[in-house]
């Protein structure tokens, strides 16, 4: 039962999140198309940022891999 309130205290999290970006966004100083260039801006910045981060995750996965390759080679010789 413990893992199923937990999940909603993270739903109504994440939900309040998002309720308050759109107030803010609402209420925001400058004009729409300027709050949707600078979103737009936002997002593209946080898509490289993760694309960036998955290469180097990827990089990491695969050295791990090949160094486990060589330790059971030396392992099984």
């Amino acid at each position: 039962m413990a893992d199923y309130r937990g999940v909603s205290y993270f739903g109504c999290f994440l939900g309040g999140v998002a309720v308050g970006g759109l107030v803010a966004l609402m209420f925001a100083p400058t004009s729409g198309a300027e709050t949707r260039k600078y979103v737009s801006r936002r997002a593209e910045d946080g898509k490289d940022y993760l694309v960036g981060k998955g290469k180097d995750l990827r990089k990491q996965a695969e050295g791990a891999f090949e160094k486990g390759k060589g330790m059971a080679s030396r392992l099984a010789h």
